[in-house]
């Protein structure tokens, strides 16, 4: 047995069980592992029944102690297996098993790109995302740091330059986290395509981006304007300039405006009403203090409702909103 290569076990395995379930299996594992495996299939001529029994034996006694591992922890495994084999028999079980368990912090994260990583963790404290960026591939951490809410960028680069060891049961508990968010993430009905299609598409020409729109107004309404809701967002106004804000809100009334602020960050609102007459900015801070508290979902609806107008705007060739990284200019 011990001659035998860990791709011809699982080819042996996989002959073992019918078509369907060998193919279910093969769907969790890499691309290099998939054709080591059928390679080895593929020069199988036949199973030699006492290496199949040995080999589904094998398998058995780790699934076993994986699953004792899980339930019990790892000492008791540890002591399952000696009572159960041969000193030399359970240390080689155990050695194997350990090489299975281990992995790097955050190891989902790896497999999914950075526009999926921000989604996960830009409402997080800076100091949950300064512990995920700090185990990610720098290439990924840099994007999503770069496309943090620059009121956060700079705290977050402090807490990583500061970072000491992490404490294993913080980090197991950031790891539960993000690993929560990220099956109810791939749970969603929108899945993961949707923050992928926006990242495209606001790196995407406007005049495709509007010929993609149109087509996806008449094939799915609501998609398309579940897309628009993600590629231009309350807190872009903020980047646009200052003659595009203005007009954005001689089109806004003031008790849209009001509300819409009342949940804005502060750059946003030192922003509106530097765009603002002085006589329109005291009428809009009056506005503001009558309106006393107000329901979150008011505020996000103002604020969708000036979104819209940035649209409109838009479409009517107004003001230009700047997709992605860059834009191209006819000066």
């Amino acid at each position: 047995m011990d001659h035998l290569s860990g791709a011809r076990k699982a080819a042996v395995l996989l002959l073992s069980v019918n078509a369907d379930e060998a193919a279910a299996i093969l769907r969790y594992m890499n691309r290099s592992q998939v054709e080591a495996i059928t390679v080895e299939i593929a020069k199988m001529k036949r199973v030699d029944a006492q290496i199949q029994d040995a080999v589904l034996s094998e398998f058995n006694q780790l699934a076993e102690a994986n699953r004792q591992i899980s339930e019990g922890g790892a000492e008791l495994a540890e002591e399952l297996l000696a009572r159960a084999f041969d000193d030399e028999r359970a240390d080689d079980i155990m050695r194997r098993l350990r090489g299975f368990l281990q992995k790097r912090p955050f190891e989902t994260l790896r497999k999914v790109d950075a526009v999926q990583v921000l989604g996960l963790v830009r409402d997080e404290h800076p100091q949950t995302i300064a512990v995920v960026l700090s185990h990610l591939d720098p290439a990924v951490a840099a994007a999503v740091l770069a496309n943090l809410p620059i009121a956060i960028q700079g705290d977050v680069a402090r807490r990583i330059a500061r970072m000491g060891r992490t404490v294993p049961e913080v980090m197991k508990d950031v790891e539960q986290l993000v690993d929560q968010k990220l099956a109810d993430y791939a749970a969603d009905d929108t899945g993961g395509g949707l923050n992928i299609i926006v990242a495209i598409l606001n790196n995407t020409e406007s005049t495709a981006e509007r010929q993609i729109m149109m087509s996806l107004d008449e094939e799915d309404p609501e998609l398309a304007e579940t897309i628009r809701n993600g590629m231009f967002v309350f807190e872009d106004i903020l980047q646009l300039d200052s003659t595009a804000i203005q007009k954005i809100l001689r089109r806004a009334d003031n008790k849209t405006l009001a509300t819409a602020l009342k949940g804005a960050n502060p750059a946003m609102t030192e922003r509106v009403f530097q765009n603002l007459s002085q006589k329109a900015g005291e009428l809009l801070k009056e506005d503001m203090e009558v309106l006393g508290p107000v329901r979150i979902r008011d505020v996000e609806h103002a604020q969708h409702e000036l979104v819209n107008i940035a649209r409109q705007l838009e479409d009517a060739g107004e003001i230009i909103i700047a997709r992605g990284e860059k834009d191209d200019f006819i000066v």
